[in-house]
């Protein structure tokens, strides 16, 4: 009995990877992305993003150490992405302390409440984003206007690509600008064409599987296919809602999170398959433009029952028939 078998929390990484490598993937992946939010709204994307990852990184050092009185792994990376991603899901004109309070209940709430990396049943960036739309919903749906002009503030508003979609189809911008990501909108959600450079590189580093971005993002082309098929308007175009709006940033950077993702391939097209319905129902048919993070957290809280479906039998377990 001196050699016992330990099984930790997910997540799990095999093939001399290690967490620390994983997590850092990711971060690299988000700087295409990143350098596109710079470049609309310059020094405001600087100032909302370094605040989201002090904040999520300041505030898990004080509760790890001196409430749960254990000793910190800030190393990891995990309180990084969460601040990156956090930060790429607001808009860049988002008073400071509104960002503090969506960063403190993303890790104290969310990840730390329920016993840190690999125990939080839902993504941290996502339940924190969805407690700041809820909490402070004018100032989460303020969207300043891209590249503003020299000597100005943020206080020109103008219209996401899906809240034009949904009111004023007739004032689309193009499929190109969509691509390059130059309308307004979250920090993150800006570029499609840059958010798929990470999806790449993720794919080449093996740090994620295609299963979840590609099941998502086919059923959200399915699902549009078919309606445009039959009503070709723009608000069933199947391109204008892949490249618009949180879908890119959210099948490839937090849809994927080890912790809240199942565990097995059929089990994540499922997961995929259900966000990118989910998502499309509240698109076309709820009164919010958007519904990538409301679906995702619906799927998170769905994972465990999907991981015991798709789960493989144990070796030499008895299945009873009838």
């Amino acid at each position: 009995m001196e050699h016992k078998l330990i099984v930790s929390p997910s997540p799990h990484v095999h093939s001399g990877d290690t967490i620390q490598k994983n997590m850092y993937n990711v971060l690299i992946a988000l700087i295409p992305a990143f350098l596109v939010a710079l470049y609309v709204f310059r020094l405001d994307a600087l100032i909302i993003t370094a605040s989201s990852v002090l904040f999520c990184v300041g505030f898990e050092f004080l509760i790890v150490k001196y409430i749960l009185k254990k000793t910190p792994t800030l190393s990891d990376g995990s309180a990084i992405i969460t601040g990156v991603l956090l930060a790429f899901n607001v808009p860049s004109n988002l008073p400071v302390w509104i960002l503090a309070l969506g960063c403190l209940f993303a890790i104290g709430v969310v990840k730390l409440s329920f016993g840190g990396l690999g125990n939080n049943i839902f993504n941290p960036a996502i339940a924190g984003r969805i407690f700041l739309l809820i909490s402070f919903p004018a100032q989460m749906t303020t969207w300043p206007a891209a590249f503003p002009a020299a000597g100005t503030t943020d206080a020109v508003s103008s219209a996401t690509v899906l809240g034009t979609l949904k009111f004023a189809p007739e004032a689309l911008p193009s499929l190109q600008s969509m691509l390059l990501g130059t309308e307004g909108g979250s920090l993150g959600e800006m570029s499609a064409l840059a958010l798929m450079l990470g999806l790449v590189y993720l794919l080449w580093k093996k740090t994620i599987t295609w299963h979840i971005p590609v099941s998502i993002l086919a059923t959200v082309a399915f699902f549009t296919g078919i309606l445009y098929l039959f009503n070709p308007l723009p608000l069933y175009h199947p391109l204008i809602h892949l490249f618009s709006g949180g879908l890119m940033l959210g099948a490839v950077f937090m849809a994927t999170d080890y912790v809240t993702s199942p565990m097995t391939k059929k089990g994540m097209l499922i997961y995929g398959a259900g966000i990118g319905f989910v998502t499309m129902a509240i698109r076309l048919w709820g009164a919010y433009p958007e519904g990538v993070s409301f679906a995702i957290l619906l799927m998170n809280a769905l994972t465990p029952l999907i991981n015991n479906y798709t789960s493989p039998k144990r070796f030499g377990e008895v299945v009873k028939n009838g």
